[in-house]
C-alpha cells in the first residue's frame, strides 16, 4: 500500500503545480493577491501561483476600450433640456491602482462623465451647443483625463454621438433649415438666370461682331476685286493704245520706205478725212491744204464735163 500511496500522492502534487501554472496573454495583466493582499501583477508570459497562497484578483485587458452611455438629459444655459448620449475611449494604464481605485470604475467613468457634460453644457446656450462638439468633446477629455488618473485610467477621447433637442425645437430647426433650402435655392436660381442672360448678351455680342466681321471682309474683297478689274481694264486699255501706237509707227515707217508720192499722201489725206468726218464729232476743221485740194477737184470735174 505504501507505494501506492506515494503515486498518489506525486500525482495530486503534479497536478495541483499543474493547475497553478497560469500563461498570460498578450496585452493582458493579472494582478496577483498573497494571503489577501496586493502582491505583483504579472505581464505575458509563464507564471507559477502558489496553492492556497496566491489568489489572481483581477485580469485586465491593456487594449483602449469603448463604453458606450445611455442618452443623459441636460440643460442649456437658456434652459433647453437636451438629451445627449456619449462614447468614451479609455485605457488602462496602471493594473494596480485600476484594481483598487474605485469599486467599479465604468460606472464611475460614466457619472463622472454625466457630472462633466452638465457643468460644460450648463454654461453654453442652445446654438453654441449644436455648433460646438468639438469644443465640448475636448473640455471633457481633458477632465475626465484628469479625475481618471487616480484609477489608472487614461480618456484618451470623448465623443457626443447625439444631441437631440425637444421636439418643438427640432420643428423650428426644421422650418429654419427649409427656409434657409429654399432662400439659397432662389438665390441659386437667380443667379442661374442671370448667368444665362449675361450668356445670351455675350453671344449675341459675339454673333454681331462676327457679322461685322464677316462683312468687313466682303467689303474689303468686293472693293479688291472692282481694284482689281480696274486695274485689268487700264492695263488692257494701255495694251491697246500701245498696239495702236507701234501699228502707226510702223505704218509711217513703212510709209517712209516707201517714198510715196504727192498723189499717195493726198489720198491718203482723204482717207483720214473721211474717217474723220464718219465719226461723231459735230465739228469737223478741214485744213487748209485739202481745201485747196477739194477746188482743184472740182475743176477738173468740170473740164472732164465739156469732154
Amino acid at each position: 500500500m505504501g507505494p501506492i500511496i506515494l503515486i498518489i500522492f506525486g500525482i495530486i502534487i503534479v497536478a495541483l503545480l499543474i493547475s497553478n501554472v497560469r500563461v498570460v496573454p498578450q496585452a493582458t495583466v493579472f494582478v496577483l493577491e498573497r494571503l489577501g493582499a496586493y502582491y505583483t501583477t504579472w505581464e505575458t508570459g509563464l507564471h507559477f501561483k502558489v496553492p492556497i497562497i496566491d489568489r489572481i484578483a483581477k485580469k485586465i485587458s491593456l487594449k483602449e476600450q469603448v463604453m458606450d452611455f445611455a442618452p443623459q438629459p441636460v440643460i442649456t444655459k437658456d434652459n433647453v433640456t437636451m438629451q445627449i448620449d456619449t462614447i468614451v475611449f479609455y485605457q488602462v494604464t496602471d493594473a494596480k491602482l485600476y484594481t483598487y481605485g474605485v469599486e467599479r470604475p465604468i460606472l464611475a467613468i460614466e457619472s463622472l462623465t454625466a457630472t462633466t457634460l452638465r457643468n460644460i453644457i450648463g454654461d453654453m446656450e442652445l446654438d453654441h451647443t449644436l455648433t460646438s462638439r468639438d469644443v465640448i468633446n475636448t473640455k471633457i477629455t481633458s477632465s475626465l483625463d484628469q479625475a481618471t488618473d487616480k484609477w489608472g485610467i487614461k480618456v484618451n477621447r470623448v465623443e457626443l454621438k447625439n444631441i437631440v433637442p425637444p421636439r418643438e425645437i427640432q420643428d423650428a430647426m426644421e422650418k429654419q433649415m427649409k427656409a434657409e433650402r429654399e432662400r439659397r435655392e432662389s438665390i441659386l436660381k437667380a443667379e442661374g438666370e442671370k448667368r444665362s442672360k449675361v450668356l445670351m448678351a455675350e453671344g449675341n455680342k459675339e454673333s454681331q461682331i462676327l457679322t461685322a466681321e464677316a462683312e468687313k471682309q466682303a467689303a474689303i474683297l468686293r472693293a479688291e476685286a472692282v481694284k482689281e478689274q480696274k486695274i485689268r481694264e487700264a492695263q488692257g486699255e494701255a495694251e491697246a493704245i500701245e498696239m495702236i501706237n507701234r501699228a502707226t509707227a510702223d505704218a509711217l515707217r513703212l510709209l517712209n520706205e516707201a517714198s510715196p508720192t504727192e498723189a499717195v499722201l493726198t489720198l491718203k489725206a482723204y482717207e483720214a478725212f473721211a474717217k474723220a468726218a464718219d465719226g461723231k464729232a459735230t465739228k469737223i476743221i478741214v485744213p487748209s491744204s485739202i481745201q485747196g485740194m477739194a477746188g482743184l477737184a472740182a475743176s477738173l470735174k468740170e473740164i472732164l464735163g465739156d469732154k
